[in-house]
């Protein structure tokens, strides 16, 4: 699979996936160009498909300056190279959405659980399609 850099404007409306279109994985600061890679959006996709309901991505690629901007956003972060997203899917737990993207990620990719608590009303999976395997709970 490959890294793709796309144009908000230009290629926003465009379908990745059947169901993941490029401005879903638009930095939140709204800049272009928007980097995906092919990987992760077939990633999300089988997630898509096991569920049968929508992934909402809160974070996909991030630039460097808004990557800074995040409270506890590692510096090499796989959001800088349109390797990860943080997804949710209402009415799936935290736990329910992680073991089903490790069926996908066996011995790859990494894999965050940020499971709702104290100051966080709603919790998110982080995945990511980094060569080695790397687990989580932030």
């Amino acid at each position: 699979m490959a890294l793709k850099v796309y144009s908000l404007a230009r290629d926003g409306a465009l379908h990745l996936t059947p169901h993941f279109r490029v401005r879903e994985f638009a930095c939140r600061d709204g800049s272009d160009p928007i980097f995906v890679e092919e990987e992760l959006a077939a990633l999300l996709e089988a997630i898509r498909l096991h569920f049968g309901c929508p992934v909402a991505i809160t974070s996909g690629f991030r630039t460097a300056a808004h990557n800074t901007s995040i409270p506890g956003a590692s510096p090499h972060s796989q959001h800088l190279y349109g390797r990860a997203a943080d997804i949710r899917v209402q009415g799936i737990p935290v736990e329910q959405l992680a073991a089903y993207a490790e069926t996908c990620l066996p011995g790859t990719g990494g894999i965050g659980r940020y499971p709702p608590r104290a100051g966080r009303a709603v919790g998110w999976v982080h995945v990511d399609t980094r060569p080695a395997k790397s687990r989580w709970t932030g």
